[in-house]
């Protein structure tokens, strides 16, 4: 194994589940690597909201003149970018002796793909001079990999069903599996607005320090710009996140709340703040490239998040047509994002992906077909054999005035950003 490409595929033959929630096995090899962090760590669960959040506390932090380390996933074409040291990703090569690492320290044990890189990335970052620490969360929190680490400050996003089969059937059960990234006696920052139950339950249960957004900090604003009040500090005359839709003040809100909750080990200046929200990249989350026509990427793939990306829709202007290129995992809540989206889709072009539990573009098709939904007039319906044909064809059939969005799988996004960011133009 003498390539990156070589590692991942031997992780993905070592165990016959992609997910198997335990933590027993991570621990015992954190400890066997001893793996530890002297830099603080924050860590970001939640349901949707923890890309935006982590590339918020990264920039930030890189503005204030910190070397910083996050961990985000999954990655969109390269599997090094879910490795970033100084706001950018890490060279494949430089993986390759921690995946050597883990695989001499594991012995019998058998990782899963996620268990695997993650301790391989975990070592890697580790071992470079760092001032921070970001830590996204996988599935849930409770019994997630990145849960060996103990987080400095704990951040929760916005909660909402998904992989209710791990998780649980409601947003109590989601909030208590995610608040399992708590602990004892340290920060735990809570940005969601209308939080379930079950995360104040878990933090008073173990003593961590809750801060909920609407009493421990708040913002406010015009269309010009907003502030952030906090228990000790504000921020005032701060221009939006140069993120796009609809909620990113409240993940921007959760990130301040973080660095409060820090400032004594890493303090953060009002320029900062400015500078890195003004700064912030994260591709794929309701991503415009401009165009003709116009082309939208977002990786939303469940209910919520694919409400908050109509909404961003919706605020975008006129567009005489809309062609979505859409796939996604088979246990996707697809009945929902059908019935949200249809009313703003002219063509649908599905796509098959390159994973066993992806749907097949027939089926999405078969599955739009069965329901009835308002969709406007003519709506037309197409299969294709990946991402990329499929935005061929939508470009072909689409007008310069036009736009086409891009939505569903990180998978379907990425398919589409394989050669770089497509630059449409109309002949």
């Amino acid at each position: 194994m003498n390539t990156l490409t070589d590692w991942l595929a031997h992780c993905e033959r070592l165990h016959p589940k992609e997910i198997d929630m335990t933590l027993a096995r991570v621990n015992a090899l954190r400890e066997r690597l001893g793996l530890a962090f002297e830099a603080p760590v924050i860590m970001v669960a939640g349901t949707n909201g923890k890309g935006s959040t982590c590339a918020m506390l990264e920039s930030i932090a890189l503005r204030a003149g910190y070397r910083v380390g996050l961990y985000i996933k999954p990655h969109l074409v390269h599997f090094e970018e879910r490795c970033r040291v100084g706001g950018e990703p890490v060279a494949a090569a430089s993986l390759l002796p921690h995946f050597e690492a883990v695989e001499a320290a594991r012995g019998e044990l058998a990782l899963t793909y996620f268990e695997f890189t993650t301790l391989a990335i975990l070592r890697r970052l580790s071992q470079e001079p760092l001032d921070l620490v970001i830590l996204e969360v996988g599935l849930g929190g409770r019994l997630d990999a990145v849960n060996c680490i103990d987080a400095d400050v704990s951040v929760i996003t916005s909660i909402d069903l998904d992989h209710t089969e791990y998780l649980g059937p409601d947003r109590e059960s989601v909030g208590h599996e995610k608040a399992h990234i708590m602990r004892p006696g340290r920060p735990a920052v809570v940005s969601d607005p209308v939080p379930p139950a079950s995360l104040a339950a878990y933090a008073a249960s173990i003593g961590a320090d809750l801060r909920q957004l609407g009493r421990d900090f708040t913002y406010s604003g015009d269309r010009q710009q907003w502030q952030w009040v906090g228990r000790d500090k504000r921020f005032a005359g701060l221009a939006y996140p140069a993120l796009r839709g609809v909620n990113q003040l409240l993940n921007a809100s959760g990130v301040l709340a973080a660095f409060e909750a820090l400032h004594t080990r890493l303090p953060i200046s009002a320029q900062a703040v400015r500078t890195g929200l003004a700064l912030v990249e994260l591709p794929g989350r309701f991503q415009v490239v401009p165009g003709q026509p116009a082309l939208v990427l977002d990786v939303a793939h469940n209910p919520h998040a694919v409400a908050a990306l109509a909404q961003n829709l919706d605020q975008m202007g006129f567009f005489p047509r809309t062609h979505v290129v859409f796939g996604a995992m088979a246990d996707k809540d697809l009945g929902a994002i059908f019935e949200r989206m249809a009313p703003l889709v002219d063509s649908w072009h599905f796509c098959d992906l390159p994973l066993p539990r992806a749907a097949k573009a027939a089926d999405l098709a078969a599955r739009f077909a069965e329901l009835t939904l308002k969709t406007p007039p003519q709506v037309t319906l197409a299969t294709h054999a990946d991402p990329l044909a499929a935005l061929a064809a939508a470009a072909a059939a689409a007008d310069p005035a036009d736009r086409i969005l891009v939505f569903g799988s990180f998978y379907t996004v990425g398919g589409v950003l394989a050669n770089g960011v497509p630059r449409l133009q109309a002949s």
